[in-house]
Parts: structure tokens; C-alpha cells; sequence
């Protein structure tokens, strides 16, 4: 049973971390696109607030931004943080679930380092908190002053911490790891910065006292990274159903294109929504930043490199540590006459140009590694092959489903 609760676990936590996602980035974009369509309103002073009318469902909206306290102040405000909370939150599980639970599949290559469980654990909670610290206190820094600098520094420290996440964990969990420092550093902004100062701004309004312009700075200028952050995490976030996007030496590089590519097209859009006009060029950078990464991967796969007349990449040996791995020879025969044509470090299946998710099933240890994920797919269901394309025959599903159960 406990394959099939995993499988349904994950499929929850993924279900319900889409859904909040969905919630905080519509919010996200929504407020934005408003804050930027505002129009002069009698009723509010010049500069401190505006208006916009909206249509939608077949009616008509009227919403108003005040900067200093309405005549009317409700206790009932809406408060726009659980969806930030709620995506981390499920995030963060789904993280555990699947990358931390199942490290040996996952998380931990032997052919990048050979770690312990426990201490690929370290690693990974030690880099999101340390990356949140580091950028927060960036922020409260006198650099703060300068959103131009710290963008700057932001970008160099996000693409660095792809690296070294590349030098420890396998590809994929390097990929997701770099976007879940990217989620936390802006849900970390919502419930550390923006929210708090909020609250003391409207405390402020309701005492009827002018609120401290620091805290709007500082909340503008979280707000404001978050916004940027957001097409680049989400792209991140769906990587890795894409082993093309981080099976690459230069994945670290991929991330730095995504992160440009991401905050052009968001660039585009505030200013288009400010009508401030059209940017083209947006279009231009964003489009070559794509060129560039399918030219990486292209170049760093095998059936890339053989197309574009390359050496081959040397694949790097699996690290030895302990007795060796044992798997029956029936397993062996099975995963390597009906998996392994596409599992494989240079796949042989015709249209198959890297192993599908990254997963391969070429040698003894990586059979052994992935032996969990061979019971789901093949063995409790008949998920994999696609269609049956390699004719397992039901007799060699009962084998693969006893080895993985252990029987």
C-alpha cells in the first residue's frame, strides 16, 4: 500500500500547491495591473490614491486606492497573504514528499556527490534558509536605496545558487531547489515585510497619523521583486517534467536565461498597463534568451551533439561506496531489454533524444536507485511503457512488482 499512498500523497500536494499558486500569482498580477491603470478620482487628494473602472461577468467595478485613511475605514479588511502562505506551505511538503522521502531517487546522484541522506537534508533546508537571510538582509542594507544594485546582486545570487546546488544534488533537484529559494524569498517577503508593515501603516491611518513612507518603500520594493520573480519560479517549477531544461553541465546558465526571459516579458506588461507604451524589445530579449537555452541543451545532449557532428559528453561514473549493488538477473534482463532503449544516457529509441525525466536505467545502480519508481510505473501499474511500445508481458510486470516490493 505505501507506494500507492505516496503516488496519491503526491498527487495532492502537487493538486492543492497548483491551486494556492494559481490564487497568489492571480492576485499577484490583478493588483499590478491595477495599481498601474489608476486615474485621478475627485474624492482622493492628487497623489494620494486613484481609481480604475472594470468590467467583468457582465458588470461594472469601481475600485478605489486611498494612500491616506478613507472617511470610512472597515474593521473586515480583506487580506491578500494566506494564497503567498498556503503556496509555500504546500510547496515546502511537496518538496519533502517527493525529493526528501524518496532522497535516493531524487534528490542524491552518486555520479554528482555521494551523500547521506541526512546530510543532503542539511544542505538543502541550510541553502533556502541561508539564501532567504542573505537577501533579506541585502534588502535592509544601505544598498536597499537602490533597487537597481540590488536587482543586480539578487540576479548574480539566484544564478549562483544554481551552481552550487548543481555541485551537490542531482540535476533535477538542483533545478526545483533554485525555485524554491526564489518561493521562499517572496513568500518570505510577504509574511516578514510586506504584511507587518502593512498592518502598521493602517494602524497609522486609523490613529490618524501620517504613516512612516519607509514602510511602503520597503513593502514597494519586496512587492516589486516578487512580481519580477514570479514567471521565472513558475517556469522553474514546471522544469521538471522537462529533463532538457537542467540535464545540461550548464543548467546554472539556463536558470540565469529564464530569470532574464521572466523579467523582460513582466517588464513589458507594467509598463504597458502604466501606458507608458509597448516595449518591443522585451519580445527581442526574451526570445533570444529561449534560443540561447534550446541551443545549450541541444549542444549538451547526445543525440544534439551527434546531429551537430560533437564528440560525445562523457557521462561521469557512478560514486562506489559499500558492497555492490546486487539486482536479479531476471530484473536486469527485464528493465534493460524493455526500459533501457530510452532510460539510457544516449537513448537508442527512434524520437527519443534524452532519457524521459531524466531517469535512467542503464546500469545495475541506477536499476537499484530507481527501484520504486520501476514498482509504480511498471510493476503496480501499466503506466511505462507508453502504450506497452516494448510488449512487457504481464509474467515480467510480477517479476518487477515482487522485486520492488521486496518479496
Amino acid at each position: 500500500m505505501e507506494p500507492i499512498l505516496h503516488e496519491w500523497g503526491s498527487l495532492l500536494l502537487r493538486w492543492t500547491h497548483i491551486i494556492a499558486g494559481m490564487a497568489w500569482v492571480g492576485a499577484s498580477f490583478y493588483f499590478m495591473h491595477l495599481d498601474a491603470s489608476l486615474k485621478a478620482c475627485p474624492d482622493i487628494p492628487p497623489g494620494k490614491g486613484g481609481e480604475a473602472w472594470e468590467v467583468h461577468g457582465g458588470g461594472f467595478y469601481q475600485v478605489k486606492k486611498y494612500l491616506v485613511a478613507p472617511a470610512f475605514l472597515p474593521e473586515d479588511l480583506a487580506w491578500h497573504k494566506w494564497q503567498s502562505y498556503a503556496t509555500w506551505i504546500t510547496g515546502f511538503f511537496l518538496l519533502i514528499w517527493i525529493y526528501y522521502y524518496q532522497s535516493s531517487i531524487y534528490l542524491i546522484d552518486p555520479a554528482v556527490m555521494n551523500l547521506k541522506p541526512f546530510a543532503a537534508f542539511a544542505i538543502g533546508m541550510g541553502g533556502l534558509a541561508a539564501g532567504w537571510i542573505a537577501y533579506d538582509q541585502l534588502c535592509r542594507s544601505k544598498l536597499g536605496d537602490n533597487p537597481t544594485a540590488v536587482g543586480a546582486i539578487v540576479f548574480v545570487g539566484v544564478v549562483l545558487a544554481a551552481y552550487l546546488f548543481q555541485q551537490v544534488f542531482s540535476a533535477r533537484a538542483a533545478f526545483i531547489h533554485t525555485g524554491a529559494l526564489m518561493a521562499t524569498i517572496m513568500s518570505g517577503n510577504v509574511f516578514f515585510v510586506i504584511i507587518p508593515n502593512q498592518h502598521k501603516v493602517v494602524a497609522a491611518l486609523k490613529a490618524g497619523e501620517v504613516p512612516d513612507p519607509y514602510y511602503g518603500k520597503t513593502a514597494k520594493l519586496r512587492s516589486s521583486h516578487n512580481n519580477y520573480f514570479t514567471l521565472p519560479v513558475v517556469f522553474l517549477m514546471i522544469s521538471n517534467h522537462y529533463p532538457l531544461t537542467y540535464s545540461t553541465p550548464y543548467a546554472f546558465v539556463i536558470v540565469a536565461l529564464a530569470l532574464v526571459a521572466g523579467t523582460v516579458i513582466r517588464y513589458f506588461y507594467n509598463e504597458r498597463h502604466s501606458g507608458r507604451g509597448d516595449k518591443a524589445w522585451c519580445w527581442l530579449v526574451a526570445a533570444l534568451c529561449v534560443v540561447i537555452a534550446i541551443f545549450i541543451s541541444a549542444t549538451t545532449t547526445p543525440a544534439g551533439r551527434v546531429a551537430l557532428g560533437l564528440p560525445p559528453l562523457v557521462t561521469p561514473a557512478f560514486a562506489k561506496s559499500g558492497p555492490p549493488v546486487v539486482v536479479p538477473d531476471e530484473v536486469q534482463n527485464i528493465v534493460m531489454g524493455r526500459c533501457s532503449m530510452c532510460h539510457a544516457a544516449e537513448p537508442l529509441y527512434e524520437g527519443i533524444t534524452i532519457a524521459p525525466r531524466g531517469v535512467l536505467l542503464d546500469t545495475p545502480e541506477a536499476i537499484a536507485r530507481n527501484r520504486p519508481l520501476i514498482l509504480v510505473q511498471a510493476g503496480l501499474t501499466h503506466a511505462m511503457p507508453p502504450n506497452n511500445i516494448t510488449e512487457i508481458s504481464e509474467e515480467d510486470r510480477a517479476v518487477l512488482k515482487a522485486w520492488g516490493l521486496g518479496k
